[in-house]
């Protein structure tokens, strides 16, 4: 049986992602242009199933902008994945 883990599965994904940000810098119009939301929607969407610091790392970019991007695409700092789940537990009547 073979077992994927998502830093497996989504490693492809990281590599393209990658290659896109290269693209970019290439063809950009201005060296201070501002890097496309639609790449950096990308980039937080891997780095809840990666760490955040390697998805940095190979984007090329410093974790911390990558954490403003994450916190900025989720303002409550809770990722799709990280949902939680509370049940009501009634008083033990004695």
């Amino acid at each position: 049986m073979n077992i994927q883990t998502p830093a497996v599965s989504t490693a492809p994904q990281l590599d393209q992602l990658a290659g896109q940000f290269e693209h970019w810098r290439q063809n950009r119009s201005h060296p201070s242009e501002r890097i496309p939301q639609a790449l950096w929607d990308q980039a937080a969407a891997l780095a809840t199933a990666l760490p955040y610091s390697r998805v940095a790392k190979q984007l090329r970019r410093s974790p911390s902008d990558l954490k403003k991007q994450m916190v900025t695409r989720h303002p409550t700092g809770r990722t799709p994945t990280s949902t939680l789940s509370f049940i009501d537990v009634p008083p033990v009547s004695q």
